[in-house]
């Protein structure tokens, strides 16, 4: 399958991407050859596969919730960039 440098152009504006037009050449011929590579799966002989509805083999992998006693802000806040007392402070990201 190939791709256009239009739809390239498409692809890049919908993930609000910006590529300079000399690699937009490159892309073309990296993603054309992404998609040549994807569309040889239609050739696979799938016929002996047996369908799944499940993922995993086991269905609960998680551990023991157990209650534990916190470390505390010295341990928790060792390695803190910066913090104000028993708290870290982080950059402002809401105006």
């Amino acid at each position: 399958m190939k791709i256009s440098k239009s739809e390239v152009e498409k692809i890049a504006h919908l993930a609000r991407l910006e590529i300079e037009d000399d690699r937009k050449e490159k892309m073309v011929e990296q993603l054309g050859n992404i998609l040549q590579y994807i569309d040889k799966l239609k050739d696979a002989d799938v016929d002996a596969a047996k369908m799944s509805s499940k993922g995993a083999a086991k269905d609960n992998v998680l551990r023991e919730d157990r209650p534990e006693a916190s470390p505390g802000p010295v341990i928790t806040l060792a390695n803190a960039p910066d913090r104000d007392d028993d708290f870290y402070v982080v950059p402002r990201v809401v105006k």
